[in-house]
């Protein structure tokens, strides 16, 4: 018997778990957190919608997350006009030149700071890929994108943080990995 009231002990139990995760994430691809909170709200309100949809059991993270997704997407759209930007000679180069290993000593702030400063379609991924450690299936899903660009996207994005922090932290000492899994300062 599916009453109102199991509806919403089983949409509480299903996906008010995933809330503050939800909010971290809308927080990293905003940078705002009142943007954040709006759009973490329209998201649980479309997930209360649609919950009827919505077979208990499966990833409800996974689709709290897709929701989120495509509310910050609406969110750009209406916001912000898009431009297309074209891949330059550089970014063949900056791939062919030695990438110095990433400081030791880095502060949370440091690492938001590099993260602010990411593209929002890199951003995205990296907070899908590393923070809530989707896989690439999930996230190409998530995206409606081939799995190639989510790895592609992945590992820009990685690399634009690496040099984003040794930017902010350049003098202190970098780990080296030795033999099985031991480091060397250097």
């Amino acid at each position: 018997m599916n009453t109102p009231d199991t509806k919403r002990a089983d949409f509480e139990a299903a996906a008010l778990t995933y809330l503050d995760d939800l909010f971290r994430t809308a927080t990293a691809m905003t940078g705002n957190r009142t943007e954040a909170e709006d759009l973490v709200q329209q998201t649980y309100l479309e997930a209360w919608k649609s919950f009827h949809r919505f077979e208990l059991g499966t990833n409800c993270r996974a689709w709290l997350f897709k929701i989120l997704i495509h509310r910050v997407h609406h969110y750009r759209r209406r916001w912000y006009r898009w431009t297309s930007k074209s891949e330059s000679d550089d970014l063949l180069i900056d791939r062919l030149t030695y990438e110095e290993p990433v400081p030791e000593t880095i502060c949370d702030e440091d690492v938001l700071a590099a993260l602010k400063q990411l593209p929002e379609m890199f951003r995205e991924i990296l907070m899908l890929a590393d923070v809530q450690e989707f896989s690439y299936k999930e996230i190409s899903s998530m995206l409606e994108v081939p799995i190639g660009t989510v790895m592609s996207r992945l590992s820009r994005a990685r690399k634009r943080l690496k040099e984003s922090l040794l930017e902010i932290a350049p003098g202190f000492a970098a780990r080296q990995p030795l033999s099985e899994g031991k480091h060397q300062l250097i």
